[in-house]
């Protein structure tokens, strides 16, 4: 028996050792189960604040051309309300799953600045039902879609830890003239 007990430290060396092993593999293991959980997140986050960008944008663009037509948008493609009622339609049945996507996968943040842009894009398209030829009132609206869409981006950037971007506001140079 007294080998046994001469043994008996070292035996409970080894499991103790073991048995800490064990716990430091299973924490190492949870801990880069949740960055991997997290980043996953992360990247579906950055496709759903993507996809409805995009697709706002794309509303954007033919609202635009629409306002084109009424003399209120220099774009330099404009689109009558009939050609452009069925684009406007597809651009309006997009959005609604992606916004349904970005309120259930969006932080608060992002999803209330979304609200703010959304606005002023319905509101851009309401102007343009009304047949409305004023373009400084379209100005306004546009400047301020502008604004919805830079806070969108800002709360974005910050929900994901990227770094600050542009507030990208290109400059187009003048048309020339014929």
């Amino acid at each position: 028996m007294s080998a046994f007990i001469q043994q008996l430290p070292a035996l409970i060396g080894v499991v103790v050792g073991a048995l800490g092993s064990y716990l430091a593999v299973v924490r190492s293991d949870r801990a880069r189960f949740r960055r991997e959980q997290a980043a996953r997140w992360e990247e579906r986050r950055l496709g759903v604040y993507s996809d409805y960008a995009r697709t706002l944008k794309r509303t954007i663009t033919l609202v635009c051309r629409v306002a084109a037509h009424f003399g209120n948008d220099p774009h330099p493609h404009p689109l009558s309300p009939e050609e452009a009622a069925p684009l406007l339609a597809e651009s309006t049945l997009a959005r609604d799953p992606d916004g349904e996507a970005l309120l259930l996968l969006g932080s608060p943040e992002v999803v209330e600045k979304a609200r703010v842009w959304v606005t002023v894009v319905l509101e851009m398209e309401q102007f343009l039902r009304d047949g409305t030829r004023d373009p400084e009132a379209w100005r306004v609206l546009l400047e301020r879609h502008r604004n919805g869409r830079d806070g969108y981006y800002a709360a974005v950037r910050d929900d994901l830890a990227l770094p600050p971007g542009l507030a990208v506001r290109w400059q187009l140079p003048p048309a020339r003239s014929s």
